[in-house]
């Protein structure tokens, strides 16, 4: 409630809600103001429903009435105690944000043992246990799932965790790495230094033919030349890839953007920027171990 744009929209609301408090008295003491003559309590006045439900003349019973002012007090004490009243803060200073802060962090302080032990546990061992595993697995559904998919097989753009093909490694700590640290990707267009769409052609051709597939065989022959004059020092000589760059290989079938010729030479005209994001700072190191273990032993489920 304190963010406000302009102080006006604070006022605004205050103006509505204590408007509305102060309208909501007016009503119950007009509607209560009026005395109804004795002889005339409980008489009908006039008005019939469903032919036979007559409406009496009858005061309302003073329960119910002092049941609305209680209602308005109570809502009073609130709006004083609590935010509610454009920017004012209330007296106990609550706060949606400190509530939620406090709570991550009593269960952080019941949850820290748990993760100062995994901790302790090298990697590839901590893989090995499953409760470990357990954990790792809810972190990764509620982080990770989103890019990577809840079998952890991946998306167009997003590396699929479950294989043996690493952009930066898939060595225990160098996941950890990742996962703390983050990694910025960057695949830079090639079509003007090429020479326009030809040329991409015949690059898409022999980064084709590195996997094995059927290809146009000069196109190709050119493509290599231009390859190793514009690739080879990011993909490596063969296109065997650079884990130290986040290089992809590009002779093992595996495509992160799509296999089609029309995505690779997508690819390498246009160029690809991929970005994961650093985990650290809002989960903690003990946390991010875990996590790195669980996405080790999802490579390494058949060992």
């Amino acid at each position: 409630m304190s963010d406000f744009t302009s102080s006006f929209w604070s006022w605004f609301i205050t103006a509505i809600v204590v408007g509305g408090i102060a309208w909501l008295l007016y009503l119950l003491r007009a509607n209560t103001k009026s005395t109804i003559p004795a002889d005339e309590i409980g008489k009908p006045t006039g008005h019939v429903w469903d032919e036979d439900l007559v409406e009496l003349n009858n005061p309302l019973p003073r329960w119910w009435l002092y049941m609305f002012y209680i209602t308005i007090a109570f809502a009073i004490g609130y709006l004083i105690l609590y935010p509610g009243l454009g920017s004012y803060q209330g007296l106990l200073g609550w706060s949606e944000t400190g509530q939620h802060e406090a709570e991550v962090k009593a269960a952080e302080a019941q949850t820290a043992p748990m993760y100062d032990k995994f901790l302790k546990q090298e990697i590839a061992a901590l893989a090995q246990d499953k409760d470990a595993m357990k954990t790792g697995e809810r972190l990764f559904v509620n982080y990770c799932a989103v890019c990577h998919g809840s079998d952890a097989r991946g998306a167009r753009g997003f590396p699929n965790l479950r294989d043996d093909d690493w952009l930066y490694g898939g060595a225990p700590e160098t996941i950890k790495t990742t996962i703390m640290y983050g990694r910025n990707g960057m695949m830079p267009s090639w079509e003007g230094p090429l020479g326009g769409e030809a040329g991409v052609n015949d690059v898409a051709n022999y980064v084709m033919s590195l996997s094995g597939r059927k290809v146009d065989e000069e196109a190709a022959r050119r493509g290599e030349e231009k390859f190793n004059m514009f690739c080879v020092g990011c993909h490596m000589a063969g296109g065997t890839g650079n884990q130290a760059l986040g290089a992809p290989r590009l002779n093992d079938g595996t495509w992160l953007y799509g296999g089609s010729p029309k995505a690779i030479k997508t690819t390498i005209a246009k160029g690809r920027s991929g970005k994961m994001p650093a985990h650290a700072e809002f989960l903690g190191e003990a946390k991010v171990h875990v996590l790195a273990a669980y996405i080790f032993s999802l490579s390494h489920e058949d060992d």
